[in-house]
Parts: C-alpha cells; structure tokens; sequence
C-alpha cells in the first residue's frame, strides 16, 4: 500500500516514531558524471599475519556541504544485500588537514554523512577492510599463500550518482614477489605496487584481483585478438603440474562457449582460480574475470576432483547471461539500489543448464558423467524437493538471496532455497526437447542462446531484459504459448523431469550409486541415503538433512542429531548401507539407530525394507536420443 507523504508523517506520529518520515538522506542515483574527478584509491594487502586490508581513500568534491559516502550494499553475483559491512573498521575522513566527524545514517548503516567544509577540494578518507581469520566469520579471502581483493569489500563512494559515472585511480600493494591475475589493467608498476588504469566505478567492483605466491599463468586462446587467460594461485607449487590435456581441455572450453553464443561480451577475460585448502572455495562472475575456488588437487587429482569442474564453464557463461543480458530489475544504478531477483531462473537458471552441457562439449567431463550428474539433479526434481511439490514453487525461491543469503538451514529439502539454479536447469532442459519437437529438430535451444544472448560482438556494458523478451524469443524460434508453458512450471508445483523424458530417456533408481554419487559422497564425506531411509549423513555420523515426511523423519530422525551406532554396531557409512539393504530381505527387521541429540542419547526404529535407491539414466529407446546430441561437441 502507499501513502501520501503526509498520511507517512501522521501514521509514524501515530506510531511514536516521527524519524522514520525523513531519513531518506541518501541522495538517488543519478545518471550524471562525478564532476569533481576520479576518486583515487590505493589498497595496503600485505597485512597477511592479522589479514587486514588497509585503504586510502582520495575523492574530490567540487563544493563545501554535505557529503554522503556509501559502502557497497546490493553485490552484484551474489544478488542480495551482503555487503560486508560488520568486517568495514576504523574509519577515518579528514579534509584541510582537519578531521571530520562523521555520523552513520540511522536506518542505512551503509551511508556516512560527513560535512565538507569551505575551501576543500577533496575529503580523504581511511578504513580498513578486517578479513574472516575463519569460515565462521564470512569467506576467508587472504592466508600466507594468496589473497583475493574484492573492491566492494575496500572502497567507499559518493552518493547520488550511477556507479559507472564515477571515475576512479585504483591502486594496490602486494606483498613481495607475488604475481596477480586481474581484468583490469596495469598503467604502471613501483616495486610491489600496481597501479591500474582508470576505470568506472562499475567495471572497478566487477574486475577483482587473485595474488600469491605461488601462480601461473595459461593462454586458454592462444593467437587471438581477444585473449583469455587463466590465472592461478595455489598452496604450494606442486598444485600447479599441470598437463597438457588438461590445458586443451580448458581451451576447448573458450572454443565451445564461442561456437555456442558467436560472440562474446569483453576486451579480454581471465579466468581467476584458487587452489587452496585455505582460502574459502568461490564460484563468482563478472564481465571479464571470474572468480573461482577450488580444493587445490583440481589438476594433481584429475579423476577425483571431475564432480566441480563445470565451475568455470558456469562462471565463464555469465559473462553472456547475468552480466551482458542481465534482468532489468537486477541492473541497478549502483551498489546501494536494491536488487530484483525475478528472472534468476533465467539468470542462474540457464547459465546451471549451460555449465553442465559446455561441460560435456568441451571435455572438462565425459558423457557419461553428465547424464550421471543429470540424473542426481532430477532425482531432486522428482523425489527430493517435497517442499516444491506443496506449499513454494520455483519463482518464490528467486527471493532467496535476501531470504537465507545461503546460510544452512534446518530442513532444506521442505523450504526450498536457490532452486532457480538446479530446477531452472530442468526447465530450460525442457524447452530444448520442445523447441525441438516444435520444429521438427531444425530449432534448439542453441538458437535461443545465439539469439538472445549472442548478440552485440563485443559489447560488455549491461542489456537488461524482461519476461516477456524471453518468451518473444522463443516464439522467434519456434512459435508457441511460450508464456503459459513457462508460468506452469515456474508458478506450479507439479515434477521438472519432463525434460529427461523428452530427450529419449527414463530416470530410474537402483541399489547401485553413480559414479557421480560416489564422487560427491567422497568429494563431500556424505553417505547419501535421501531415496530409501531419506537422510544425508555427513563426517562421523552428523545427519546433515532429513528429507521431510520420508521414513526416517516419521521415525522422529531430525538434522542435528549424530548416528552414533547402526543395529547395535559403531556407526560407519558402509554399516549403514548394509542394514538398509539387510531390511529390504526381511520385513520384519528395521534399521535401528542410535543417536545422539544434544546431550540425549535414543534408539530409534526406521520401518523401511525398501532396500538402496540411486537415481540413474535410463535410455528409451522408444523415442529418439536428443540428449546425446545436446552435449555433442560443435
């Protein structure tokens, strides 16, 4: 409901809090040039002992008066207000010589107003950026080894104007000898200092810096006029034996996506990678980097490590959707504004589907490992989201990055979170079959892609678009109630599977796990038992999550607890599975556990005979194999 601003007065009267009728103090954005000059910002990042990053801040004014200053809010890739603020300490804001006081705005906790005085042409401005000493207190971005520089996380700017019309001086200091990967570019270099070449305020907080000790650099397109590179960082140097099958295989990566959408959205792209058992793990786009974590045997342990290498297909293909094609409610003026989520099941939807199949394209998994992945995604979609199937549906978790901002939660499965991702993947899977049925197999949706995400060569500014361009372009392609088809899946609460049947195969499940079940298990330490007893079960026997209503919850099993032991013998996961398969041959033996909760011990009985079940792919050879024609390499 809205109200006058005088109907506003009277009801915060009436409330007995007046203030919030007038503490809109933050100017509005607008699209208007910082006259004033580019900010100068110059980063301190050696402070590996205590992990702090020390900034100075150089930002003209052009006239004595208030100033605001705004600490990056709303971040771009993670959709939602996770700006670290409680990690921003000592700030400091002088100007003449002289120090100014400044006062937090009371209901924006990002803004700090300061008064300039007469005869100032800038304010400086000092604070430090205090990073996570662990993965309690948020990502660890710096250990001895490496660091990686968000500049959201270490500058301020002014208020009332778009980010990308404020220019800025950025500069770094690494510590010694440490090699760096970025998007942005060198102007000059003093001793361990970097000092880059002017950019917006935009492309600033999109182009973040990977540093270490230990680095290297790949040419993943090697003579082109538009280089990509991959830049790592790793723990030690025997992380970064890398061979050259796997380096053609990342190349084949950059080919792929290029025969996919027949343009691209960047001057050049680097691809940031961390190797590392210290620094948190990440997956975080920008225009022409990302920014990517793993454990650090991603190329020493090869055949291990298979299950997380669609990390940079995924984080490489935003650079076409999310960041070039970004949904007109997300492309917000700067990082203050809030955020709209309502297509990030095409945003993070399709770029899910796109990862995994550029993923089989390229080489970075085999068929096989795909259809296996597939079949662990829909067994989710058909089994495993109860809470889809009853109360939410697919558009109402696009809220959940201001919902949950991916903190644990007691029963995922029943409240749903992010599914926009995986189940985004199932419904885009589902529009290839039908554009395919729809035009006799002359239309997929890599004519989708091209049309709509393909577009502007070059081009790396921001295209906003809308539902209804979406479903105009798929009526470009293959005429149909494009609409309707999309709201049932996305506002219903039927299964998402009708992809993999359309594609000429069945999703069954069996006693045997996948090979990319046992990759997660292990990759994860879990015992994944959600389609019998209906538990995930974590290290040392800590139940991870109980799949709501299935036997195990009914049993009164609950997240939380610890499988201390399995039909009267010590927990492992192999017991557990053995007594699982032991009640399916007899129908009056349970599998009995006991657990701890709290303080707590009990013994609880799960009446199920129902033996292991692991979801599979299954061909049927009643209709034609689309799906191995989707991840056939171009």
């Amino acid at each position: 409901m809205k109200h006058t601003p005088l109907a506003a007065a009277i009801l915060a009267t009436v409330l007995g809090c007046t203030a919030l009728a007038v503490h809109a103090d933050v100017p509005a954005p607008q699209n208007a040039p910082y006259s004033a000059g580019a900010l100068k910002i110059d980063v301190d990042a050696t402070d590996l002992a205590h992990r702090v990053f020390r900034v100075h801040e150089t930002i003209p004014v052009s006239a004595a008066g208030p100033l605001t200053l705004l600490y990056p809010e709303w971040i771009p890739g993670h959709h939602s207000p996770t700006g670290p603020i409680s990690q921003f300490a000592g700030l400091v804001v002088k100007a003449n010589g002289q120090t100014l006081p400044w006062t937090r705005d009371q209901y924006n906790v990002y803004a700090f107003n300061v008064d300039v005085p007469q005869g100032a042409t800038s304010v400086e401005v000092d604070f430090q950026f205090l990073s996570p000493q662990d993965t309690r207190q948020g990502r660890v971005v710096m250990t001895p080894e490496m660091l990686n520089l968000q500049w959201n996380a270490v500058t301020v700017y002014p208020a009332g104007y778009y980010a990308r019309q404020i220019q800025t001086d950025p500069s770094v200091k690494l510590p010694v000898g440490w090699k760096f990967g970025s998007a942005l570019e060198v102007a000059s270099q003093d001793g361990d200092t970097v000092h880059f070449k002017s950019i917006n305020y935009d492309d600033l907080v999109d182009s973040p810096i990977y540093a270490g000790k230990y680095y290297k650099r790949i040419d993943l397109d090697p003579g082109a006029s538009t280089p990509v590179h991959l830049n790592i960082v790793a723990d030690d140097p025997k992380y970064l034996d890398i061979k050259p099958e796997q380096i053609k295989i990342h190349q084949q990566l950059v080919r792929q996506m290029y025969k996919l959408y027949g343009a691209h959205h960047y001057n050049h792209y680097d691809f940031l990678l961390s190797l590392s058992e210290k620094m948190s793990g990440n997956g975080l786009e920008h225009h022409r980097s990302s920014e990517n974590g793993t454990p650090p045997g991603y190329f020493t342990e090869w055949e291990k490590s298979w299950v997380m290498r669609d990390l940079l297909s995924h984080e490489f293909n935003h650079s076409w959707d999310g960041k070039y094609r970004r949904g007109a409610d997300l492309a917000t003026p700067n990082f203050n504004v809030p955020m709209g989520d309502s297509l990030l099941w095409v945003y993070e939807g399709q770029t899910q589907f796109w990862g995994e199949v550029v993923a089989a394209r390229s080489g970075l998994w085999t068929d096989n490992q795909f259809k296996d992945m597939l079949a662990a995604v829909a067994a989710t979609y058909d089994k495993g989201r109860p809470g889809l199937a009853s109360w939410r549906n697919v558009q109402d978790t696009t809220n959940d990055p201001t919902i949950a901002q991916r903190r644990p939660l007691p029963y995922r499965n029943y409240q749903a979170s992010e599914d926009y991702y995986s189940a985004g993947q199932m419904i885009w899977l589902d529009v290839d079959a039908k554009l395919r049925a729809l035009s006799g197999g002359k239309k997929s949706i890599d004519d989708f892609a091209k049309a709509f995400f393909g577009v502007n060569p070059g081009a790396w500014d921001v295209d906003p678009y809308t539902f209804e361009d979406v479903v105009n372009t798929l009526n470009g392609i293959a005429p149909y109630d494009w609409k309707s088809y999309l709201r049932t899946r996305l506002d219903g609460h039927g299964p998402l599977i009708g992809g993999v049947e359309a594609h000429g195969w069945k999703l069954v499940y069996t006693d045997k796990p996948s090979d990319a079940i046992k990759a997660v298990e292990s990759f994860r330490h879990t015992a994944d038992l959600m389609y019998s007893l209906g538990v995930s079960i974590g290290k040392e026997g800590a139940i991870n999550d109980v799949l709501w209503d299935s036997p195990a919850f009914k049993a009164g099993v609950s997240p939380g607890m610890t499988i201390v032991a399995v039909n009267g013998r010590s927990y492992d996961p192999d017991a557990i599975k053995e007594a699982v398969t032991a009640s399916a041959k007899d129908s009056n033996q349970p599998v009995e556990l006991l657990v701890k909760n709290f303080d707590e011990y009990k013994t609880v009985r799960i009446d199920y005979h129902g033996g292991l079940k692991y979801p599979h792919l299954e061909r049927d050879t009643s209709k034609p194999d689309t799906l191995s024609q989707l991840i056939k390499a171009k």
